[in-house]
């Protein structure tokens, strides 16, 4: 039995796909979220023009009450949607695209390797590149 289950782990060990945190560069994604900061502190619980960026990862979207989200985030988030890298990955693309009518007027990342690196870094805790 325990062959089998040794078995199953190396499989599926094997055909785990990684995910975008795992493969990006934190360092690299310090210096994107440069452009983020303009608007967004991480640092911190606190907003500037946006809502801060802090636990971003993983967190339910429109979620920090203390801020007022438009209304096509709030209906985006409906149905209970998180933060997680690949709604962050298509947000970060095109955040017009993704949510139509956002107040967001960042245009958007268009190489995905910085975003990748930017989520690696906002998965950090506080954005760390430990």
């Amino acid at each position: 039995m325990w062959k089998f289950l040794f078995s199953l782990a190396i499989v599926s060990s094997a055909t785990a796909q990684p995910s975008v945190a795992a493969d990006g560069d934190p360092v690299a994604g310090k210096k994107v979220f440069g452009r983020c900061a303009a608007c967004h502190l991480l640092d911190q619980e606190r907003h500037a023009v946006g809502p801060y960026l802090r636990g971003i990862v993983g967190r339910p979207i429109a979620s920090v009450s203390t801020f007022k989200y438009s209304s096509a985030l709030m209906k985006y988030a409906e149905g209970g949607r998180v933060w997680d890298e690949s709604t962050l990955a298509t947000f970060l693309h095109s955040p017009k695209k993704a949510v139509p009518g956002t107040r967001m007027g960042f245009a958007g990342l268009k190489n995905d390797r910085e975003i990748r690196d930017l989520i690696t870094y906002l998965s950090r805790p506080q954005g760390g590149v430990q």
